[in-house]
């Protein structure tokens, strides 16, 4: 029997050393091949002006940049020190003329309706004091054709994976977070009633052995 939810964090990470830490896994994760941008591509988000939701230190949406032609990314984020850290981070890609941070909360976006071609996120959907809220948000934000991939893990992985993926994760002090993260993720029911009171349009919901993804486009006014 899966476990209910256990809320980890609504504020993401903020001291300076703990940063630092979750940079150092996520850098080692990017340096092995191990982060989202294939999935990006496949879900159609190739071009245009993005917006990463809870970019952290910055090596998804970077990635994202570097695997794109003529593109730009605006990254909102809530906690400032980790801006600073997606700032260095985007500097020693050489990305930092084509990408943008923003210090905010993503229940209330600082764009204007219709800005962005497409919205992706990896891994901070567990973290949303109002899930909802920010579908919607999304929704707002994006232009009329414009893609989102929304994907984090699962609850209800297979202990087999939850145990692997423990092993693996280094610096060992990131090891404690894993599982938070893994308690407060959905599983995929919770999800589906969740997009089914948004105003996302109509989503493909992808199930792997690791996680879910919210993929889907907004429908032509």
């Amino acid at each position: 029997m899966v476990k209910p939810r256990a809320i980890e964090t609504t504020e993401g990470i903020q001291g300076e050393f703990d940063v630092i830490v979750y940079d150092r896994m996520l850098r080692r994760l990017r340096d092995r091949g191990w982060i989202e941008t294939a999935e990006l591509l496949k879900a159609g988000i190739t071009g245009g002006v993005a917006l990463e939701i809870g970019p952290g230190p910055g090596y998804l949406g970077l990635d994202w940049l570097a695997r794109t032609e003529e593109t730009s990314l605006v990254g909102l984020e809530i906690s400032a020190n980790m801006i600073a850290m997606a700032e260095r981070n985007a500097e020693e890609a050489g990305l930092k003329e084509r990408v943008r941070y923003v210090h905010g909360d993503a229940c209330r976006m600082p764009f204007d309706d219709g800005t962005f071609d497409a919205v992706f996120t990896n891994g901070s959907l567990h973290e949303w004091a109002e899930p909802l809220a920010i579908f919607n948000e999304i929704s707002r934000v994006l232009k009329a054709g414009g893609r989102y991939c929304i994907s984090d893990l699962r609850r209800d992985m297979n202990p087999l994976l939850k145990g692997l993926m423990w092993a693996f994760t280094r610096p060992r002090a990131m090891r404690a977070g894993l599982i938070s993260s893994i308690g407060a993720a959905y599983v995929e029911q919770e999800l589906r009633e969740l997009v089914a009171r948004s105003e996302l349009a109509r989503p493909e919901i992808r199930k792997s052995p690791l996680g879910l993804a919210v993929i889907g486009r907004k429908e032509s006014s």
